[in-house]
């Protein structure tokens, strides 16, 4: 049997509508859950870093990406190969520190936040997205790279774009191992 061409972006709009929508219900239900915003937010990044820490292994294997030389090359994978693959979106990179280990991905648009208009107000401090960060962390963590993921700037809370910073906590000289 044969195949239509369009087929596979069809069915990955749709996993992609499935995956928003249930992303927003789970979002929901943990408001329910936990008063706190804080607490919403702790769970968001555990929850994604569990995720992360499952998902760099299909990233590696579906990608064939080669080793990142550097941070910069790290950070640029991470927004122009994984964030299409499975997000479907581009990123763009700036690093935002002369030592070279922060940079920021900015989000044009962020598919998670598709069926959302704004959060209440009693919600201000709750970072929707936070999942993102968890998956970055946990992602990274696992290719031995410790970094501290954090959303920046988020259009949600009327911020101009959504901006997600990712500090490598250790020098790139740090990462090299000498073989005796």
């Amino acid at each position: 049997m044969s195949r239509t061409p369009g087929r596979k972006q069809e069915n990955h709009k749709i996993s992609r509508e499935l995956l928003v929508l249930t992303y927003g219900a789970l979002v929901a239900q943990l408001c329910k859950d936990y008063e706190k915003d804080e607490d919403v937010n702790t769970c968001l990044d555990r929850m994604g870093y569990g995720i992360g820490v499952r998902l760099i292994d299909d990233f590696l294997a579906r990608s064939a990406v080669k080793k990142c030389r550097s941070y910069s090359e790290t950070a640029e994978m991470i927004a122009q190969v994984a964030f299409k693959m499975y997000l479907g979106v581009t990123p763009s990179v700036t690093c935002s520190s002369t030592a070279g280990n922060e940079f920021s991905l900015i989000l044009d648009k962020n598919p998670l936040v598709d069926f959302v208009e704004e959060l209440p107000a009693e919600r201000a401090s709750l970072c929707y997205c936070n999942l993102l960060c968890g998956v970055i962390r946990g992602a990274l963590e696992m290719v031995h790279l410790a970094a501290e993921v954090t959303f920046l700037q988020d259009r949600l809370k009327g911020d101009a774009v959504t901006e997600i910073g990712i500090t490598f906590l250790r020098k790139a000289e740090d990462r090299k191992h000498k073989r005796n």
